[in-house]
């Protein structure tokens, strides 16, 4: 390891929601300074320990965990693990010695931020929710800077440390440079057809899938729509032996779509959970779309994500435990209502903040003293 050579560890995880940020920030840091050496802290057993290496960076992970709710014995090993995890973070902290430690929230950023800021470690924290985080609220008095996505967290954390830089999102997704028209060639369906975008996340969204598969029959009634439906890898196989019983001519299924930006271009409206890096590329792309929040996230922070939307008629919210009956209806009247698709996306649009992972990579290097090496 270089003695002057610009060392930076990223720490956080456990969702695609935290990692392709990190991911982001990282490479955006190493379009400035080239000769940075970058190492990430993740939770061992999670998605970032594969993501991560495919991403081109070095990983380590801690044996943390999150705490229940509720009150059970499984919490005292949680604290175990905690303790086994901090005294490991003091040890990567002092072998790597960096310059700035970066968390990207999760609770497996906690221990690795705490051990810099013991050692008076510059760090810079990035909250990507419009309700922060448990981590970064308890980490907030000791980090520099604190990067945030949406207004008003002053109610979180001290207003002199915010930066208002959106969340870093894919850079295929940031400058799309497909059209429509490859878009739909890619998912096999004609120019004439509406397309309907339905997104659960890396992994899926329960209620989502279920909601479209108790509306199979209603699908098929619109052969002018056609659905390009992640389900995500959880719950795949189940859709699929669904739809082979049962096909549907209109929907094009998958577990996971690796090409967004061809999914996005082709979308006329999209249905999706409410993830902060989700929201983020939606405001990006400018698409209308219905957000399902999760209720199944730490203190119910995707239903204020869309809140923050809706409440600038940017999108439109239904709740999880009304998307059954509700969502699919829902999404054909919006396609069938090209006024209210131009109005939701021209408003989605004022919500979007480019070049955020280079804005938080810039901080990065002004905490590290360094001044930026190109435009």
């Amino acid at each position: 390891m270089e003695k002057n050579r610009l060392r930076i560890i990223i720490s956080g995880g456990g969702t695609g929601g935290h990692i392709f940020p990190a991911i982001s920030i990282a490479n955006a840091i190493r379009e400035q300074n080239p000769d940075a050496e970058i190492l990430f802290v993740g939770a061992e057993g999670r998605m970032e320990m594969d993501k991560v290496p495919q991403a081109g960076y070095n990983i380590v992970g801690l044996p943390i965990a999150g705490f229940s709710r509720s009150l059970t014995p499984k919490n005292l090993i949680v604290i175990i693990k905690l303790i086994k995890s901090l005294l490991k973070a003091n040890r990567i902290v002092k072998n790597f010695k960096p310059h700035v430690v970066v968390g990207v929230g999760g609770y497996a950023s906690g221990p690795i931020v705490k051990a810099a800021q013991r050692k008076g470690i510059p760090t810079l924290l990035q909250e990507q929710n419009s309700y922060a985080g448990v981590t970064n609220k308890l980490l907030a008095k000791k980090a520099k800077t604190i990067c945030v996505a949406y207004e008003g967290m002053e109610k979180y954390f001290p207003a002199q440390k915010i930066i208002l830089t959106g969340n870093p999102v894919r850079q295929d997704i940031e400058n799309l440079s497909v059209t429509r028209n490859q878009g739909l060639e890619h998912f096999g369906i004609g120019a004439d057809k509406k397309v309907l975008l339905v997104l659960g996340g890396s992994l899926g969204a329960r209620t989502i899938n279920q909601s479209l598969m108790a509306s199979l029959h209603f699908i098929k009634t619109r052969p002018d729509i056609v659905v390009i439906w992640q389900t995500g890898k959880l719950y795949y196989q189940t859709v699929k032996e669904a739809l082979d019983s049962n096909p549907v001519e209109n929907i094009r299924l998958y577990d996971f779509i690796a090409r967004m930006d061809l999914a996005y271009v082709s979308a006329n409206t999209i249905i999706s959970r409410a993830g902060a890096g989700t929201i983020s590329e939606l405001c990006l792309v400018a698409k209308p779309c219905i957000l399902v929040p999760s209720p199944n996230v730490a203190e119910d922070h995707q239903t204020r994500n869309a809140q923050a939307l809706v409440s600038r008629d940017a999108a439109i919210m239904i709740p999880d435990s009304q998307a059954k009956e509700q969502l699919v209806k829902a999404a054909f009247e919006l396609l069938d209502n090209p006024a209210e698709q131009k109005k939701l996306s021209e408003n989605i649009a004022r919500l979007a903040l480019r070049n955020s992972a280079k804005t938080i990579a810039l901080e990065v290097l002004k905490l590290a003293g360094i001044e930026k090496t190109k435009n």
